[in-house]
């Protein structure tokens, strides 16, 4: 996956499912919706099995990529499974350098703007901001003056009516977790419910 891809995708769904099988159904109910970015976090039971199956079932049809990135064995093992980019929930040198190894994109997280000049430092190519909803997009578009080269992703408290916001303020692209993958619609199997709610995420990024 390249920055280029992640702009296009524009809205990567941020994946953590309660077993593999309602990972799966969840992940067809949002490409159903037209979202193409999926990231499985490790949170999620089955995690790199999740994706293998996703990646021979969609291949390039979606952006998938691992999340809650903490260690090299899940960097290497997420790149064996079909992943095209890796994000880590903060930015640890060791970690990064394993995730850069692999090849792939990379995403690490950072808040203050010391944390985003180590993640830049460290080899980076994305820092994504969390958890975003602390600061709002006023909070991405002072980081913007410091760090105007730098690649950010925002991601928690992003909804269909601020996303539109978020990319005004300069990120590259979003990660939705929560208000876009409904835990109570994961817990009921309303797939349709996800399906509707992808839709508004794409119309909202679509405008932006």
């Amino acid at each position: 996956m390249t920055l280029s891809s992640l702009r296009d995708a524009r809205v990567l769904a941020v994946l953590r499912a309660p077993s593999a099988d309602v990972a799966l159904h969840t992940a067809d109910a949002l490409v159903e919706g037209g979202i193409t970015g999926l990231e499985i976090t490790y949170s999620t039971p089955d995690a790199a099995q999740v994706m293998r199956e996703l990646d021979a079932k969609y291949g390039d049809r979606i952006y998938l990529g691992a999340g809650t990135v903490t260690t090299a064995e899940q960097a290497d093992e997420s790149a064996n499974a079909g992943a095209r980019f890796l994000v880590s929930p903060g930015t640890r040198p060791e970690l990064t350098a394993a995730m850069k190894e692999t090849g792939l994109l990379v995403l690490t997280g950072a808040l203050t703007p010391s944390e985003v000049m180590a993640a830049v430092e460290y080899g980076a190519d994305v820092v994504k901001i969390f958890p975003a909803s602390l600061g709002g997009p006023d909070f991405l578009r002072a980081l913007r003056g410091p760090f105007p080269d730098v690649p950010l992703m925002p991601t928690g408290g992003v909804t269909p009516e601020n996303l539109g916001e978020w990319i005004a303020a300069g990120a590259i692209a979003v990660g939705a977790g929560g208000d876009l993958v409904s835990t109570a619609a994961m817990a009921s199997g309303d797939w349709a419910a996800i399906t509707r709610r992808a839709e508004k995420f794409v119309a909202a990024g679509a405008g932006a």
